[in-house]
């Protein structure tokens, strides 16, 4: 641009015939850059207005004013001042603040996208979770299914009779038959319809029946130090006030000086660990065959052939009686040991102590006894040995015996019915879950078994039927 302007003026200096030019660059009151040229005439005052210079002149200041509005935008338009501004100065805020929003929403979108992923990859671990989940129940269906239903036993009435609110837990087959050691016993009909009353836990009906059933373990609580081991924990089935049927009590066994009664207003805060009441008994008790029955805490005093009731309410020793010629500490425990020589139990009829003598050579002899003096009021001799059972629970004046306290899949092998004076065997399905069965029970309130299975307090739902 200025080299055309050069040419210009250059060319004005000769149509005007100057000899000398000079170039003068100003900038003029607005602020605009101004270039002139001087061209002094030797013999004219004025230059003349002949041979088109005013047209020139017209020419070139309506280029100099094309060429100051061309250097003015030149200026606002990014100029070497605008571009030094770019560098180091202030930016338009206008153009500043969109720029800005861009940025924030950039990043929300960026969070956005992590807390996505983080939730995908949460929920893929729950999906893999659950597919554990569902591949272990599957496996320990196919397992029940596999040890309770032997091939050629199921027939198309399987499921005519399913259990109130337990159709998928209930196996009719053991009901069917009961595969004997010596023979095999048909259940009729209609001792399968009168089995659903007896059986479920909240029937009204009073009478009694056969075991037919015994279902899977439920957890209730858990022993949290090596004293609970084994143990023994119970319901009293006619409690007194201020007692209720849902107090709960327990021993941890373990140990040479057992003295410590744990009291639970319920069963739930057997689970918390957190028990409302200690007792302190005056006598240390002997291993596990202890029952709270009509208030009192009837137990085997330790060293001792002996039976105990402890008052509940008066916490007191109100009653103490000798077996006669029952075995202690060791002579005639259960299969599983622990100096499990007597055994208290519990059913619809009242209280009873399961022991041997040496004049039974070893085998159970059963006693009823009152449960206010513990006087003896009849005794039965059978002809099950008692070491060769891990257990036993009396039912209906029945009694019933465990086959292992260890086998994952043991039964109940034995059934004497102190109203026959007979006894048979059996084969129900009993479950030992966590491998050391060191006490069972019946509680006739909620016709449930109550065990001690290695730390765990469980029971187990039965099915009776009428004989």
């Amino acid at each position: 641009m200025l080299g055309v302007w050069l040419l210009l003026w250059g060319g004005l200096a000769l149509g005007c015939r100057a000899q000398a030019a000079f170039l003068r660059r100003a900038e003029d009151s607005a602020g605009r850059c101004t270039y002139s040229f001087t061209v002094p005439s030797p013999v004219e005052a004025s230059c003349p207005d002949a041979g088109g210079v005013p047209e020139l002149r017209a020419e070139l200041v309506a280029l100099s004013a094309r060429l100051s509005q061309l250097e003015s935008r030149e200026r606002g338009a990014g100029g070497p001042g605008q571009r030094g501004g770019e560098a180091g100065g202030t930016r338009d805020p206008q153009q500043v603040a969109p720029a800005a929003q861009l940025q924030a929403a950039y990043g929300e979108l960026l969070r956005a996208k992590s807390r996505l992923e983080e939730e995908k990859g949460r929920l893929e671990r729950e999906k893999e979770e659950l597919g554990r989940r569902l591949e272990s129940s599957t496996r320990e269906i196919t397992r029940l299914r596999a040890g309770r239903c032997p091939p050629g036993r199921e027939g198309p009435g399987r499921d005519a009779l399913p259990a109130p609110g337990k159709a998928l837990r209930w196996d009719p087959q053991p009901l069917a038959y009961q595969e004997l050691q010596s023979e095999k016993t048909e259940v009729p009909v209609s001792q399968l319809l009168e089995e659903t009353a007896l059986g479920h836990p909240g029937s009204k009906d009073s009478g009694c029946g056969e075991l037919v059933w015994v279902g899977e373990p439920v957890v209730f609580g858990q022993a949290d130090s090596i004293a609970g081991k084994y143990g023994v924990w119970m319901k009293d089935p006619e409690p007194v006030p201020p007692f209720t049927l849902e107090t709960t009590w327990r021993v941890d066994a373990v140990g040479t000086e057992v003295r410590q009664l744990f009291q639970y207003e319920a069963a739930e805060q057997l689970a918390q660990g957190y028990p409302a009441k200690v007792h302190i008994l005056p006598q240390p008790l002997e291993s596990t065959g202890a029952v709270v029955y009509r208030g009192g805490l009837f137990f085997q005093p330790r060293h001792s052939r002996a039976v105990a009731r402890y008052d509940l309410r008066g916490e007191a020793v109100t009653a103490k009686k000798e077996i006669p010629g029952a075995g202690y500490h060791g002579q005639y425990p259960y299969s599983w040991g622990g100096y499990t020589d007597i055994d208290l139990a519990v059913d619809e009829m009242g209280l009873w102590v399961i022991y041997s003598t040496e004049k039974a050579r070893g085998a159970i002899v059963l006693s009823k006894l009152d449960p206010k003096t513990l006087e003896i009021q009849q005794t039965w001799e059978t002809n099950i040995r008692k070491r060769g059972v891990a257990n036993s629970f009396i039912i209906c004046g029945t009694l019933y015996t465990v086959s292992s306290y260890s086998a994952p899949n043991a039964t109940i092998n034995f059934a004497y019915n102190t109203a026959t004076s007979t006894s048979r065997a059996l084969s129900i399905p009993f479950e030992n879950r966590f491998r050391y069965l060191s006490m069972v029970d019946y509680n006739p309130a909620e016709r449930q078994l109550f065990a001690w299975d290695s730390f765990n307090m469980v029971t187990y739902p039965i099915r009776l039927a009428r004989a």
